[in-house]
């Protein structure tokens, strides 16, 4: 096992693996930006080094910055916890040049999967279902447009790098796929630097169900059942619930199966996550996300793995300790993601002090956050201020513990979306487990303004 480990991250999740690591006997360095000197990852790790000014290209995407941050501290392994870093190949590739252990998976791993169109080719030749369109990446107007003729109306125009709802937009007539094509290859360019995009046939009011993955190096794969993170908006998660309301033991198993063999397919190791559209009995792959997701307390609620302590222990050479028939997911889990953000003014960000706070508890309450009183809420990064997770026997009673959660949550000093949120977990369709991906958007009264 590691002696140290570096986090270059921030935020919850950096707090979330420091914690891990102190589990595990493992010391600690976080790296921090000027802006972050007071944030609690810097206050809870066994040292800590600031890497440079607030923007992120000068310090949280400062792969030289962060790899000499290794060097002075002797870590022998980075945990880059998800955004920033987490799916980038070149940093993978560098850590492992200067011989500094790359919690996460191989670099090959993260280019296979990361370009969408080459993974889609991928998972056709793994047997995985995936949603009609074009064979990779289109190069002509010509090619996109039989491509969409032959998937049929209405597509979707997505970039091949990339995610976050960047670089997408759905097209109904085949008169607007041309202009469509323009805007999606400049903002992918834009925001990705690949201009590429392919042609997807667009899936009616269908689910978003992603399946929880842990591989190791010698081969072994095994999945952690399933979420469903289908309550979004604009292509932003909002809450996830495990296991899903949508889900029959018969469909989690083949959805499960499909995950692995498409983990199989690209020499996969670590956790990562395959997601799905769901549309009735059927599912399709969208994409795999290579590193640890926001919504995995939930999973280790339902099933009890620590799925930072398993990339803790798979990165450093050990074999899984579980293997699928050890799998059992018993209960159920709500995670809301509680925000600086203000859902009557469109959502706007709202940064600022924290003045007053009061966090619920209590049994089967569950919070990973990174503030506490007083501290600054950056303009610079994410508006997260926690992760609110519920745990019950039962989804009614998952559900009525998250209400009372909300209920109590106090944050004074910022806005907050926990209104919102306590109106959308009382909503009778969500409540009754009858949403897909479009709810939200469809739904802007549950906003309050």
């Amino acid at each position: 096992m590691f002696q140290k480990v570096l986090i270059a991250n921030r935020g919850e999740i950096a707090v979330r693996i420091i914690r891990a690591c102190r589990e595990l006997g493992i010391r600690t360095a976080a790296v921090f930006s000027e802006a972050d000197r007071s944030s609690l990852h810097v206050k809870i790790a066994d040292e800590a080094i600031c890497i440079g000014p607030a923007a992120t290209a000068d310090s949280y995407l400062n792969i030289p910055a962060i790899l000499a941050a290794c060097e002075l501290t002797g870590a022998e392994a980075v945990h880059p916890g998800f955004g920033f870093l987490s799916e980038n190949a070149a940093f993978a590739r560098t850590c492992e040049k200067c011989g500094v252990a790359f919690i996460g998976p191989s670099p090959e791993a993260m280019e296979m999967m990361g370009n969408k169109a080459a993974a889609k080719a991928a998972m056709k030749g793994a047997d995985v279902p995936v949603v009609p369109g074009s064979d990779g990446a289109v190069s002509t107007l010509d090619e996109a447009k039989a491509a969409a003729d032959k998937a049929g109306y209405p597509v979707m125009v997505k970039a091949s790098a990339g995610g976050g709802g960047r670089g997408i937009r759905r097209v109904d007539r085949p008169e607007d796929l041309e202009a469509a094509i323009i805007a999606a290859r400049q903002e992918a360019g834009r925001f990705f630097g690949d201009d590429s995009v392919y042609i997807e046939k667009f899936i009616v009011n269908p689910r978003h169900v992603e399946v929880q993955l842990l591989a190791d190096s010698f081969g072994h794969v095994i999945h952690l059942g399933e979420r469903d993170c289908s309550l979004q908006r604009r292509n932003q998660k909002v809450m996830e619930e495990c296991p899903s309301p949508a889900m029959s033991p018969a469909l989690r198993e083949a959805m499960g199966e499909a995950a692995v063999r498409a983990a199989r397919a690209c020499g996969y190791r670590s956790a990562g996550t395959v997601e799905f559209l769901l549309s009735g009995d059927s599912f399709y792959f969208m994409e795999m996300n290579t590193r640890i997701q926001v919504e995995h307390p939930i999973t280790e609620m339902v099933t009890g793995v620590d799925l930072v302590k398993s990339q803790l222990r798979i990165a450093a050479g050990l074999p899984l300790e579980l293997c699928q028939e050890d799998i059992r997911m018993s209960g159920h889990a709500i995670e809301c993601r509680i925000n600086a953000e203000n859902p009557r003014l469109g959502f706007r960000p709202s940064p600022g002090q924290i003045n007053a706070l009061h966090m619920p508890g209590g049994p089967g309450i569950r919070i990973d956050s990174a503030v506490y009183q007083g501290c600054e809420i950056s303009p610079y990064y994410d508006s997260m201020i926690a992760k609110l997770i519920a745990y019950a026997p039962t989804r009614e009673e998952a559900f009525m513990k998250m209400k009372w959660a909300l209920a109590e949550f106090l944050v004074e000093g910022v806005d907050t979306n926990i209104d919102f949120q306590l109106n959308l977990i009382k909503d009778p369709q969500v409540e009754a487990g009858q949403y897909d991906i479009g709810f939200l958007d469809r739904s802007p009264a549950l906003t309050g303004a």
